[in-house]
């Protein structure tokens, strides 16, 4: 019994190292198909030709009229609940205004006013504090 047992553990440790050498070969490959497929969530490497980069005109064309889409279906569920219908462009620009925080702009008035205060005392014409207020608001918001 004791003969056997050296000669089935070298056997398995064999085998056990035949079958580790062939995984450590597969395994590169194994390695790189890791995070790839349907269900994966891409990096970019591999986006489609015919979708656009993200931040292009296109990328903005498109997000714009799939927001104009899912409008226009909610104004259709709408409908049919009996509500009356919303105006799909009045919606849309309201979800494309930027959102600023009403403390910042107060910030960005008291820097025109001081703005204004300077030009004055350089002797330049005084810039409308409301309409650049509401400029830089727009500039922020992209």
């Amino acid at each position: 019994m004791q003969a056997a047992f050296g000669i089935v553990l070298f056997v398995v440790v064999a085998g056990a190292a035949v079958i580790a050498l062939i995984t450590f070969a597969g395994a590169g490959k194994a390695y790189g198909e890791i995070g790839k497929g349907g269900l994966s969530l891409r990096d970019g490497s591999d986006r489609p030709a015919h979708e656009p980069r993200g931040g292009s005109p296109a990328a903005s064309a498109e997000r714009l009229e799939e927001l104009r889409q899912l409008l226009e279906a909610r104004n259709r569920a709408r409908v049919r609940n009996g509500k009356p219908a919303l105006d799909v462009e009045a919606e849309l620009a309201a979800l494309l205004r930027p959102v600023i925080d009403p403390a910042l702009e107060g910030e960005i008035r008291d820097l025109v006013i001081a703005r204004n205060a300077r030009r004055e005392r350089q002797g330049k014409e005084p810039l409308d504090v409301e309409a650049e207020v509401a400029r830089q608001v727009a500039e922020l918001g992209g």
